[in-house]
């Protein structure tokens, strides 16, 4: 299961205002926020330093804080937005007791509306009943989930190879 961590990075912007003396440029601080797939906060951080930097100039990572997501819906071409929602699941214990379970979720979308229909339509297939209870728009720009291809440098060989060498 996936540990997601939710990182802000700010940077300076430059912004040309007009005003009655003319032209100025004014620095900007510009905060935002990132979603990684990572296995600590250390690892969180080294990974918005890799990703971020196509998006943005020189900036430095501000905060970076757990996110406690059951599952992330990334749908191809839903939309520019990222809402958190509150699912609960309703099952029963070994006693026969009703027993809710909460869940938050990630989806993307372009509307609370599209959000809503896309997370119903993915939760159809769990036998469990659900309910929808909140979505609430994120401020987060982008996620950046795990990818096997980043985490091994190529200068390092796997230790099943360095093993057989040694036998050799």
């Amino acid at each position: 299961m996936p540990t997601w961590f939710q990182g802000t990075i700010k940077y300076q912007k430059e912004e040309i205002v007009t005003d009655r003396q003319g032209d100025q440029v004014r620095l900007k601080t510009i905060t935002e926020a990132y979603l990684v797939d990572a296995v600590s906060y250390t690892d969180a951080e080294a990974r918005l330093y890799q990703e971020v930097p196509a998006n943005s100039a020189d900036f430095q990572v501000a905060r970076i804080s757990k996110m406690k997501l059951a599952d992330v819906f990334q749908i191809e071409n839903g939309g520019d937005y990222w809402y958190k929602a509150k699912v609960i699941f309703s099952t029963e214990d070994d006693k026969g007791r009703e027993k809710k379970i909460v869940n938050q979720m990630l989806i993307n979308a372009f509307s609370v509306k599209q959000a809503y229909d896309q997370l119903e339509d993915s939760l159809k297939t769990i036998l469990m009943p659900s309910e929808i209870t909140d979505i609430n728009k994120t401020p987060l720009l982008d996620i950046f989930p795990y990818n096997e291809e980043d985490k091994i440098p190529a200068n390092l060989k796997p230790i099943s190879e360095v093993h057989r060498m040694e036998e050799v």
